[in-house]
């Protein structure tokens, strides 16, 4: 608790739960002013980042920030029954896809008022350690080629969100589903769709039927241009393997690896 305490006393709060801690944060349900909220502590560069685009955000598509200072915020917290999660593993995977690419979608159409914008990571950053790990691995080499390619020619640059999964969208009530967990990226607005497609908790998500259909969903619900979809999805593929390889987690980094390679097959495929 005495990672909360200084930020619960400056700002009032009580507390309502007990601590979640996140590899980039520590969490703390709470109360301000008898409003259901969330107190976060960020541990890293990136969270800090998006602390900053969540509040820029101010409540458009995202969970709207009470306060702000430094590395922590209280914002508002979800009470809706419902769960991307459970809804695509529960025989509603299309519908899960196309609420996130609606809250998406809402992200990126406050991103295009530029006024008061926080500093942002070029997505070239982001894939570096792809870039550095590329020739260990046949499929990381296409994953890298495809991110070149991406990155080379932009298109549609906008705030990204940079971490668009099942478990980031969240439903809050009257408030409608609402994305948290920022990362604060600049970049190709087709970057925060992919993940949806290989979201390494989805034990469907090496699937090829799966795969294919939800391609599909996303593509027409985000009005991506299909090819360019699995480009995105091939890139992060790769980029999201290499992270796992880096944390010892060979198994993840197969599953990765193995939605690279039906990226690979599905753009061997496509007439672009």
């Amino acid at each position: 608790m005495d990672v909360f305490a200084p930020w619960m006393k400056k700002w009032n709060l009580v507390q309502d739960g007990t601590p979640i801690a996140t590899p980039g944060s520590s969490l703390l349900p709470v109360k301000m002013n008898n409003a259901m909220a969330m107190l976060k502590i960020a541990r890293d560069e990136h969270e800090i980042r998006g602390g900053k685009v969540q509040q820029w955000w101010d409540g458009n598509g995202a969970a709207r920030v009470f306060a702000r200072n430094a590395n922590a915020l209280v914002m508002e917290r979800a009470q809706g029954r419902q769960s991307l999660m459970h809804m695509a593993l529960h025989g509603q995977d299309d519908n899960a896809s196309r609420i996130a690419c609606n809250t998406v979608a809402q992200l990126h159409a406050h991103a295009r008022r530029i006024a008061n914008r926080p500093q942002l990571a070029p997505l070239q950053l982001w894939f570096a350690d792809l870039f550095a790990a590329a020739r260990s691995n046949p499929a990381l080499q296409q994953s890298a080629n495809a991110a070149q390619r991406l990155l080379a020619k932009p298109k549609d640059i906008t705030v990204l969100h940079g971490d668009i999964h099942h478990d980031n969208i969240l439903d809050f009530s009257d408030r409608g589903w609402l994305a948290i967990d920022p990362k604060g990226l600049l970049g190709e607005r087709g970057f925060d769709y992919a993940n949806l497609i290989l979201n390494p908790d989805l034990p469907t998500v090496t699937d090829p039927d799966r795969f294919s259909r939800q391609v599909q969903v996303v593509s027409h619900a985000a009005k991506l241009d299909r090819h360019r979809l699995l480009c995105w999805v091939l890139a992060f593929a790769g980029l999201s393997a290499v992270w796992f390889i880096q944390d010892a987690d060979e198994a993840q980094a197969q599953q990765d690896l193995k939605v690279a390679h039906l990226a690979i097959q599905a753009l061997s495929l496509s007439p672009n």
